[in-house]
């Protein structure tokens, strides 16, 4: 794109810093895109937040334990890719595991009472719901669906995806960490992503070439609390309820976001062995730090790594 400036257009949503990086011939075309691009992050928020009644999520659980709700088409795919992604992780990937919110305060530095976590495991279980193309049901009262594990990287490809549909040929999506390249600069060269170091997250420990797709990253640092030298994040295992174990964090590179926090997600929750044996065998390109600060992957650590996207 001979001729493109490139322009930025910071915001926040979904819990987060987000920001657009789009190269455009003129502003006012860049600043049209981002102005649909971020009324698209802002309708999948407000139809998917469990912090509003009236989203699909919060009629869903309300309804738990009585009728079914109905469900539109993009719910419904949705739905379905919690399925399969529930299938493909031998169940480690489960959207009803959130309701173990209810027993883990990473605020108070209190652990949960080992009985309150197996009554709260009673509610969980992707395998529990009942569901359809068009309806879905909890079928006990106080079990809870969110699709908060991975619909900002839904969100993050659907931006994308408008962006492109757009007339934009080179740029970046960033919503709250969770990547999607549009295209390279228009020179050609990648967008080099910086990957957060789980023990000093202001600073990179790694940096990404990217020319294309999606980059996402899970780990123990966004919420955690430290008991007695030990470390317990928000990231639980929904057949213990109990905070995975093993690797600090991971990140992986796919054709989309989507693709690349489930794959991370689902690394995190099978631990260090065999979550770094599973990333292998998925064959995406990955990076992982494990607790004891060693890494591995498909990218080396480097002094320069960098802090930011460039």
């Amino acid at each position: 794109m001979p001729g493109a400036g490139a322009w930025r257009f910071p915001f926040r949503a979904m819990g987060g810093p987000c920001e657009l990086r789009l190269y455009a011939p003129e502003e006012a075309e860049a600043r049209r895109v981002a102005q649909a691009a971020q009324a698209e992050v802002m309708r999948l928020e407000s139809h998917y937040t469990r912090y509003r009644e009236d989203s699909i999520t919060s009629r869903i659980n309300a309804a738990a334990g009585g009728e079914p709700v109905p469900v539109d088409p993009e719910t419904a795919s949705l739905l379905e890719y919690a399925d399969t992604a529930h299938k493909q992780s031998g169940g480690l990937f489960d959207i009803t595991s959130g309701v173990f919110r209810r027993v883990w305060d990473f605020k108070s530095g209190v652990l949960p009472d080992q009985s309150e976590i197996e009554k709260t495991r009673q509610l969980v279980g992707w395998n529990k719901v009942e569901w359809s193309s068009t309806h879905i049901r909890l079928p006990l009262a106080g079990m809870q669906i969110d699709f908060g594990g991975f619909v900002k990287e839904y969100a993050v490809d659907a931006v994308a995806r408008l962006c492109r549909e757009l007339g934009i040929e080179h740029g970046m999506v960033d919503l709250g960490g969770d990547i999607h390249i549009i295209g390279p600069h228009p020179d050609g060269q990648p967008w080099q992503v910086g990957i957060r170091n789980p023990r000093d997250p202001e600073k990179a420990i790694v940096s990404i070439g990217l020319l294309s797709g999606g980059l996402a990253s899970s780990g123990d640092y966004e919420r955690y609390m430290l008991v007695d030298g030990q470390r317990y994040c928000h990231i639980l295992n929904p057949g213990t309820g109990w905070p995975v174990q093993g690797l600090a964090s991971v990140s992986v590179a796919a054709p989309l976001c989507l693709l690349a926090g489930t794959a991370s997600t689902v690394a995190m929750l099978k631990g260090r062995e065999e979550g770094v044996s599973w990333l292998r065998e998925l064959g995406l390109p990955h990076f992982w730090v494990a607790t004891d600060g060693q890494t591995g992957g498909d990218y080396a650590p480097a002094a320069d790594a960098g802090r930011s996207i460039s």
